[in-house]
């Protein structure tokens, strides 16, 4: 794969390659739909070997509804559709609406669940599929074809001799009501006809249609020998045939004749005399080399239902084991099985026999609501254990959509080698969804087809990078998947990319507004593990959530097995069992600080609690590492300043420096109870928590002789929480002070107020007494005279406070008030947010939001994260603001 390295040496941006980096992180058929865009993508993609280790291309996988509930605001093709320009031009070569989407999960047999968005159906169910094409049903008659990659439409027209009712699965006929079972797909369109030659079964449960093109009529198939409802058909060789549900064959040729009885029921004798193909289901599919026809029989498998007084009674499963998220489990011999038979069609009058089907050698069959699949199957071993993807086995998923009760077991494998058990899964959803699961294999094999339309796009080329070819709808869409920091790589690759990226039309991202950095939803509640990492949810994927705006994602790789401590800019500060390190948020620079001196402190364990304790004559625990000074590029990254603040004592260190002691000399017991600190203008300033006066050394001073003290602005009998922030100009120095506790009366909490914009959960407390004072240390320290002044307003800026560096934030386009009272929208403007203070913060985590000048009666705004699970996630939610500076500051002189 090509690397995307500008002129600037910016290795960081895709060391992998643009295509293998970008679909790693998008869902797989939005990947897909990438390598389509053009000729490289694909190029490059057909000779990858690190592509298909990330995203299951060529495997069969369950499709099905995504296992938790995802509102509007959370769907990335949702908010492209929302936030599109009116009036923006269509693409008139495609014809197909905006593409909007769902998101859902594609289940492989033998991974981990990923993600899928395909294109939307709004209130249509799932009906059929096969290839890159799924049938959708709306109501009334709103059925269509949808390419799941294009999201081309095909409209499908109405069944004129049928009548609909208010249930879109229902139509009445000749005072007969029919059910649908499915659409079957059994000849896709495709760019060479111009996608209007097709052919598709309308599957009801007492009638069957045909449609071969969309401008045509279906043709309803009359039997007058049905006796059962049906259970499936095909088109083979160009005849229809149906199979009913108890096993009888039927054959049209539509230009001839037809119906047509080509066989009865092959039921073994054994089974017919146990009435077990009473409970199976029947399936018609065609032979690898398409020369035959196949029919299959499984049974064994239940719906739920009462089936009291047959010999059939609900599968017991022998043994279950837990893998890749889902419990597999075995039934024993007897319990469930499959017969496949085959048949020469080229005879039909008298028609040929059944042969039953001992073996399919290397290939396997995938039977459902989709059209059946065939394909070969390599078999392997992962840790001593047989894959659930095997050759020579049938697979099932569903037989029909609306059924009332899923079948159990939901997914089966019947294994045609004797010595195989049958195994099944559930999909892990529940059953109140509409979509019914299906078969389907993720693959860009069709990738040049589905541009055939408007050709350019798979020819272009251009650049080094070749991601010039992207068009402004591949970057919305690839931007609404990739985290915060991918899209800032994205768009490190080329000024046209940056200048796409920042315009941001579909304000996916917010850049420069600060958002909460906070562990995922998953890990605040009693969630298995293998369902979090099912959802790509795991320990180095974290949530960025705007205040106003829906959530986004942040992969922070380096997180692995470590803990933040603090922040700065694009930096962070994070710590393992081992070390100290900075961190830059997107290029991953990783800048290992040195180890605190011996003599001073003696370095013991990591506490079971969300800190780390060390041991220096009273025990004493690290609050939070203060970036005041990033690294930068021209400072060769050692001209950074850093303050280990610990409750008792302070460290102060320089790059290239060691570490050094603070001193405060306070006689024993009554030590410093430190809470925040930070640098200013070369001296470091700390607050003590008990009473809030503030040291402060002078760090030119080698010796670091004992500190100045400022007494505090405020001395009353009133418990409150002290901040230390620089002033908007960095030439003053700020304190802040906020009341520690805040509640009502009698103990009661105020109700969770969730707010659909991003999922969070906001609260209404009584106001709190919030001050803010200032003054220029230097000066006054000359003077001899320190007085705080107090900073009745903040103007347009808002300060962002917590275990990050102070963020000053200009928000001159925000109101400082709400219009009606209430408490959103929540980013405001002359306000003093606070959050965790430091990384063992561990009581009931509050995020506040108070105004400096509130009307009469104005409430606190209060975000309120989970109480429970907060001992498991030990990751202090912090204030980071996302910016695309990085990438400018990379990107050539030269555009590209």
């Amino acid at each position: 794969m090509a690397r995307s390295i500008n002129e600037s040496g910016s290795s960081w941006v895709f060391p992998d390659g643009p295509l293998e980096e970008i679909a790693s992180r998008c869902d797989v058929i939005t990947a897909a739909s990438l390598v389509g865009s053009c000729k490289f993508y694909h190029d490059s993609a057909t000779q990858s070997v690190a592509l298909p280790a990330s995203q299951p291309f060529g495997m069969p996988c369950v499709l099905h509804t995504h296992q938790t509930e995802v509102p509007p605001a959370h769907n990335p093709f949702y908010r492209v559709h929302k936030f599109k320009q009116e009036g923006a031009q269509k693409d008139k070569q495609h014809d197909a609406k905006d593409r909007k989407g769902t998101l859902c999960q594609l289940t492989p047999l033998d991974r981990i669940s990923s993600d899928a968005v395909i294109p939307d159906g709004g209130t249509g169910m799932w009906a059929g599929a096969n290839g890159d094409w799924i049938a959708l049903l709306g109501f009334p008659w709103n059925w269509e074809l949808v390419n799941v990659y294009t999201g081309r439409r095909i409209p499908l027209p109405p069944i004129s001799e049928f009548k609909s009712t208010p249930d879109k699965l229902v139509f009445e006929s000749n005072d007969q009501h029919l059910q649908l079972l499915k659409i079957a797909i059994c000849r896709v369109p495709t760019a060479a006809s111009n996608y209007t030659s097709f052919s598709v079964l309308a599957i009801f449960n007492a009638a069957i249609a045909v449609l071969h093109c969309a401008s045509s009529r279906w043709t309803v198939l009359d039997n007058q020998f049905l006796a059962y409802g049906y259970s499936d058909a095909i088109i083979h060789k160009g005849i229809v045939f149906a199979v009913t549900q108890t096993g009888e064959v039927y054959a049209w040729n539509q230009l001839s004749w037809g119906p047509l009885l080509i066989s009865t029921a092959p039921i073994p004798p054994e089974l017919d005399e146990q009435g077990r193909y009473n409970l199976g289901s029947w399936w018609l599919a065609r032979s690898p080399d398409g020369s035959r026809l196949f029919l299959v029989h499984t049974w064994g498998v239940t719906d739920g239902r009462d089936y009291t007084g047959l010999v059939r009674i609900l599968p017991a499963a022998a043994t279950s084991e837990g893998r890749h998220g889902r419990t597999i489990r075995g039934y024993g011999k007897g319990l469930l099985g499959c017969e496949v038979y085959s048949m020469d069609t080229s005879q039909l009058m008298p028609p040929r026999p059944w042969r039953r089907i001992i073996s399919l050698g290397s290939y396997s069959l995938f039977l459902g609501v989709n059209y059946p699949i065939i394909i070969p199957v390599e078999d392997g071993a992962e840790h001593d254990r047989p894959n659930m993807a095997r050759s020579n086995s049938v697979y099932t998923s569903h037989h029909a959509v609306g059924l009332a009760y899923p079948p159990s077991p939901e997914i089966c494998r019947f294994s045609l080698n004797s010595e195989d058990c049958t195994v099944g899964f559930q999909t892990n959803i529940r059953w109140t969804w509409r979509q019914v699961p299906l078969w389907l294999i993720p693959s860009f094999a069709n990738a040049r087809q589905w541009n055939l339309p408007s050709r350019h796009r798979l020819c272009r080329g251009g650049g080094d990078g070749h991601l010039e070819a992207l068009t402004g709808d591949n970057i919305d869409l690839i931007a609404a998947h990739l985290d915060v920091t991918y899209t800032v790589r994205l768009a490190a690759c080329s000024r046209e990319l940056y200048d796409m990226i920042s315009k941001d039309e579909g304000k996916m991202h917010h850049w420069d507004e600060p958002c909460l950095l906070m562990p995922p939803p998953a890990y605040w509640f009693d969630e298995h593990w293998d369902v979090a990492r099912a959802s790509r949810l795991h320990d180095t994927v974290y949530d960025l959530v705007p205040l106003d705006h829906p959530r986004r994602s942040v992969a922070l790789p380096f997180m692995h097995d470590r803990k933040w401590l603090g922040a700065n800019g694009d930096w962070i500060a994070a710590a393992d069992h081992h070390e100290w390190c900075l961190v830059n948020v997107y290029t991953e620079r990783h800048i290992p600080l040195p180890s605190l001196p011996d003599s001073k402190i003696r370095h013991s364990i990591v506490s079971s609690r969300p800190a780390y304790s060390f041991n220096w004559r009273p025990e004493i625990y690290l609050l939070k590492i203060v970036i005041c000074q990033v690294p930068t590029k021209g400072g060769r990254y050692a001209d950074y300043k850093l303050i280990a603040l610990f409750d008792k004592t302070i460290f102060y260190l320089e790059g290239g420096g060691d570490w050094r002691m603070l001193e405060a000399l306070t006689p024993a017991p009554d030590y410093p109870n430190y809470c925040d600190a930070i640098e200013l203008r070369g001296h470091v300033f700390a607050v003590d928590e008990t009473d809030g006066s503030t040291y402060f050394w002078d760090t030119a001073n080698e010796n670091l002789m004992l500190p100045f003290v400022i007494p505090p602005p405020v001395v009353d009998d009133q418990q409150y929480a002290w901040f230390l922030a620089p002033s908007a100009d960095g030439k003053r120095l700020m304190i802040i002070l906020t009341v520690n506790k805040i509640g009502i009366a009698n103990a009661e909490v105020p109700p969770d107020i969730p707010y659909a914009a991003n999922g969070l959960q906001l609260r209404q407390y009584p106001p709190v007494a919030t001050y803010v004072f200032e003054l220029d240390p230097l000066s006054t320290a000359r003077a001899g005279d320190f007085l705080w002044r107090q900073v009745n307003s903040l103007s347009d800026h808002s300060l962002f406070l917590g275990l990050n560096y102070p963020i000053i934030a200009n928000l001159k386009k925000r109101e400082s008030k709400a219009p009606d009272g209430t408490l959103v929208p929540f980013m405001r403007k002359n306000c003093v947010y606070t959050a965790y203070r430091n990384i063992r913060y561990n009581q009931y985590p509050k995020i506040l939001r108070c105004n400096l000048q509130p009307d009469e009666g104005e409430t606190v705004g209060v975000i309120s994260l989970p109480k429970d699970g907060w001992d498991s996630v030990r990751q202090a939610a912090m204030w980071f603001k996302p910016a695309l500076n990085i990438a400018h500051s990379v990107l050539p002189l030269k555009k590209q």
